[in-house]
């Protein structure tokens, strides 16, 4: 710090102040000192211009010298440009960068770059115009309709953009634009828009005699402060979204901002009405879908602490909180909270770190948590909060297993005909259905009945799915896509091509040949253009105009369908043969059970039908069943017996090159460069189930070590040891995977 002050070591006036830089997104752990210009005030935090290099790049001022210190020539030394007019990070932002580049083993400047990704944060901000009625101003010399109707919308006095005004008007920017010509409008600048502030008393929730007891431990938590964590876990339409409100209300009474992480923030239009009714506005949303513009808002927004609350995907995590409070993991199971390209890290994990860090409450809420937040719960790491029944007091839905073997559908077809009987029996009853496939497309392979010969990617090894409704083959790994052919391309025979196995919408065209009068809605991330359209047709479900609902894992996320009665699994075995991964049991048990639930959650008596090769399978077992508990005490031993997550701790490392050669034989070296450690065993290198992806040939290892070992430690000094990588080799490292593809 005395850098920053001016002061030198003896605590004497330095002749010139020198400050610790770090790059956000360089691939580098150490900071550069640069002098401060005289006049400039500096402080931790501050994001600065500086020269780096041929480069002008934006630096974040660090509050100590990071990595490698090096003596500097102070003649050599630059100094800082200029410090950029946007709020400086939060030194509990600096903490919590450190912290995940050390434990991910990322250099600093690429953690650093997560928590300033709103590129418009950081550019002056454009004025915005529009237009407004001029009082007295009489009317134009030429009145036509669509003048009159622009005319009648501004009488209300509103500023609005010509666009806007042109579109309620349904006339063109051109008649805007003579108005504003006649002196009848005239153009002002638009205020820019703020973030309303959540009423914590807006509105007061009846609940149950069981939520009232969960209410009290959680805001309790939050009232006492200091660092918790707590597990909500509640079965589905259990009301954990209500209770966990009451958290985010005492929080907001006791001045703190809130962060409510969820997995498919594209999809949360429900989530938004209930806040709305709760606190009296909207929240701040942060997500892929909001324009640069907006994202820009919010960042600023969140730092200056404007927004009090605010409801985003993992990335949520990294905006730069002035007094953050409250941080909740919805549906803190979905695998959908671990990012695995460039930075890998558990959203929900590193939830739990920033609590620590920041000495507030965490609380995580699922109807299926994830067995190491069950093993934190049971051990008392965590408090265990439970909500065991529906706040409506309906059942749970009733679970029947439909053994294919013995039910199978006709030839051709994809559901069994007592699946079919339930979907006729809901229709007569005029409720709902649900039938869910987590496999996107219309078939995941397709080949040629005449040479045999299949579709796969030229880029990976993996199969072309094809998409019916828009005529492409496409790679689920790369993005690669072609036009549907008529003929084979080898054979050249013409009309000889057959889809193999069912994707969704091969389900939906057989639902509509069975059900033509059936009102359908087919929910599948590819077909679905925007998240405007995709919240319209989740709000034609919740208001009765579907009758059946076809869809993959995104109909699992906490969506209420309150005329949903009857649930079909379409493959309940397809995430069971993933035998390569650990957590293929419990994803499993977690996907079927959310989807499940969904049945029967307010007015009507839910069912759910399981299609499945292997009904005496113990996962699938403990789903008929009900029988949550002995699943996880399974699942638990299973994970102990193998020392495998919350027991033990693993670590993927993935080399990749173009050629395959030349990435075996660098795999081959790394491992055989692995130091020898007591307890630590490395396993490969293999080959990666999918071996080529993008045109790369992918090898593995896998480090597996107990808990109480420092993996990363070991794996620093097994790097230190490997020979310098470059070229088109590169070496991915991931401190506990997901993925084992």
């Amino acid at each position: 710090m005395d850098s920053l002050l001016g002061l030198n070591e003896k605590g004497e006036n330095a002749a010139r102040a020198t400050v610790p830089v770090l790059m956000p997104g360089a691939p580098l752990d150490q900071t550069y000192d640069y002098f401060v210009p005289e006049g400039l005030e500096i402080e931790p935090g501050c994001f600065v211009l500086v020269p780096f290099g041929a480069q002008t790049r934006i630096g974040v001022v660090w509050d100590v010298a990071a990595g490698e210190a090096r003596a500097v020539d102070p003649k050599k030394m630059k100094a800082l440009a200029e410090r950029l007019d946007v709020p400086a990070l939060p030194l509990i932002s600096l903490r919590f960068a450190e912290w995940i580049a050390g434990y991910t083993l990322t250099p600093l400047g690429m953690v650093a770059r997560m928590m300033m990704s709103a590129q418009a944060a950081f550019e002056p901000v454009k004025p915005r115009f529009g237009v407004r009625i001029v009082p007295d101003a009489g009317e134009p010399a030429r009145m036509t309709p669509a003048r009159q109707r622009a005319l009648d919308l501004a009488r209300d006095g509103m500023i609005r953009a010509k666009s806007a005004l042109a579109a309620e008007a349904k006339c063109s920017t051109g008649v805007v634009d003579g108005l504003v010509a006649s002196g009848n409008l005239v153009e002002v600048a638009i205020p820019e828009r703020r973030f309303p502030e959540p009423d914590p008393d807006h509105r007061v929730t009846d609940f149950t005699q069981a939520q009232t007891q969960a209410v009290h431990a959680l805001v309790s938590s939050v009232h006492g402060g200091g660092y918790s964590v707590s597990l909500l876990d509640g079965v589905t339409g259990s009301g954990k979204t209500e209770v966990y409100f009451e958290a985010v209300a005492e929080t907001l009474r006791r001045g703190k901002q809130a962060m409510i992480m969820l997995p498919e923030i594209a999809l949360t239009g429900q989530f938004m009405s209930r806040f709305v009714a709760r606190f009296g506005c909207l929240p701040a949303e942060w997500h892929s879908a909001l324009s640069g513009a907006e994202r820009g808002r919010v960042w600023r927004a969140a730092a200056t602490g404007e927004a009090r609350v605010v409801v985003g995907a993992r990335s949520a995590l990294f905006l730069p909180y002035s007094d953050l409070g409250l941080v909740i993991v919805d549906e803190e199971h979905d695998p959908g909270f671990k990012q695995d390209d460039r930075v890998h890290y558990q959203g929900r994990d590193l939830s739990v770190v920033r609590g620590s860090l920041g000495k507030f409450p965490v609380i995580l809420a699922s109807a299926t948590p994830s067995i190491e937040s069950h093993v934190n719960a049971r051990t008392g790491r965590y408090r265990h909060i439970l909500l065991p029944g529906r706040f409506t007091g309906a059942d749970l839905p009733e679970i029947t297993p439909i053994d294919m073997r013995t039910h199978p559908p006709e030839k051709g077809q994809w559901l069994s005909p007592v699946l079919v009987d339930a979907l006729k029996e809901t229709l007569g009853d005029r409720q709902q259905s649900l039938l869910f496939l987590n496999r996107r497309g219309y078939a995941p392979l397709t080949l040629c009945r005449s040479c045999g010969h299949r579709f796969e990617c030229p880029q990976c090894t993996a199969w072309l799915v094809e998409h019916r409704f828009r005529r492409k083959l496409n790679c689920h790994h790369c993005g690669f896509s072609l036009p549907m052919p008529e003929t084979c391309p080898k054979c050249g025979e013409e009309g000889s091509l057959v889809a193999c196995g069912p994707g969704v919408e091969r389900v939906a065209e057989e639902v509509r040949e069975r059900f033509p009068e059936a009102r359908l809605a087919l929910l599948s991330s590819d077909l679905i253009p925007g998240l405007e359209e995709m919240r319209r047709i989740i709000g034609s479900i919740e208001s009765g105009e579907v009758d059946i609902i076809i869809g993959t894992q995104i109909v699992a996320k906490g969506h209420n369908f309150p005329l949903l009665a009857t649930v079909g699994i379409v493959d309940g075995d397809l995430g069971l043969s993933m035998g390569a991964d650990p957590r293929a049991g419990e994803r499993t048990f977690q996907l079927l059970h959310q989807v499940t639930g969904r049945a029967g959650r307010a007015l009507t008596k839910g069912r759910g039908f399981i299609q499945t090769h292997m009904p005496e399978h113990p996962v699938m077992e403990s789903i008929i069943l009900g029988d949550r508990e002995a699943f996880l005490d399974r699942e638990i031993d299973m994970r102990r017996r193998g020392m495998l997550p919350p027991f033990g701790r693993l670590a993927a490392l993935v080399i990749s090159a173009r050629d395959r050669d030349l990435a075996e034989k660098f795999a081959r070296e790394v491992a055989r460069r692995a130091p020898r450690a007591d307890q630590i065993e490395v396993l490969g290198p293999a080959e990666a189930p999918i071996s080529v992806v993008r045109g790369r040939h992918r090898w593995r290892l896998l480090v597996k070590a107990p808990r109480d070992r420092n993996i990363q430690a070991y794996l620093r000094a097994w790097g230190e040891a490997l020979p310098k990588i470059g070229g088109d080799l590169r070496l991915t490292v991931d401190i506990d995977p997901y993925n084992f593809l």
